[in-house]
């Protein structure tokens, strides 16, 4: 996997509320997610980052279960808006699961430009305060070469039409914030690109 972050907290903050996890697990597979504290500032920041500890320490759990341990690890907290997403390395599948207004986008580059492949089921609810009853995450193929898109609400939604695929995965999300970013909030992209199995 090839990935990157790119953030920036608030204009005026100094703080983001706005934090990623990006986590080898075993080998096997990698845990990828976006954690939004509400609101702005250090108590969103810290909400957030409680979140990226808990997710760090626990990788290896299925979503359903990271996504139950942060709620109780946030409860308390400012609570977030989070989506997660594990990708299986031996069979190309990427299962993935949002709660709040984290969107996550699997794209890929097409004929006739960028073509969105799938995109992650989000459901209302604020992890850390109260979160619906858990479901399945859902589960998607990938594909060598495709790219997932990990962005907090302070990303517009506009910006897939505008990936660059020649570029790599740290510049896609540096060109993503820097387009798209709002400036009524924190601002975080997540980016990670399939590069096929080793051999």
């Amino acid at each position: 996997m090839e990935w990157a972050t790119a953030s920036r907290p608030r204009p005026g903050e100094q703080l983001c509320g706005d934090q990623a996890v990006a986590v080898d697990v075993d080998g096997v597979a990698a845990l990828f997610g976006v954690l939004d504290g509400l609101g702005h500032g250090p108590a969103a920041a810290g909400a957030a980052l409680a979140g990226v500890e808990a997710l760090t320490k626990a990788r290896a759990e299925r979503l359903e279960v990271l996504v139950a341990l942060c709620h109780r690890v946030l409860t308390g907290t400012r609570g977030a808006a989070m989506s997660l997403a594990r990708i299986d390395f031996q069979t190309s599948k990427l299962t993935w699961t949002g709660i709040g207004n984290v969107r996550a986008n699997l794209v890929a580059k097409s004929v006739s430009g960028v073509q969105v492949r799938s995109s992650a089921r989000l459901v209302g609810g604020i992890v850390g305060y109260r979160i619906p009853e858990p479901r399945p995450a859902q589960v998607v193929s990938i594909r060598t070469g495709d790219l997932v898109v990990i962005t907090s609400d302070g990303i517009s939604d506009d910006y897939v039409d505008q990936i660059d695929f020649a570029a790599s995965a740290a510049d896609i999300a540096e060109q993503v914030l820097e387009k798209h970013a709002k400036e009524t909030d924190d601002a975080m992209v997540l980016t990670a690109r399939h590069r096929g199995i080793s051999t």
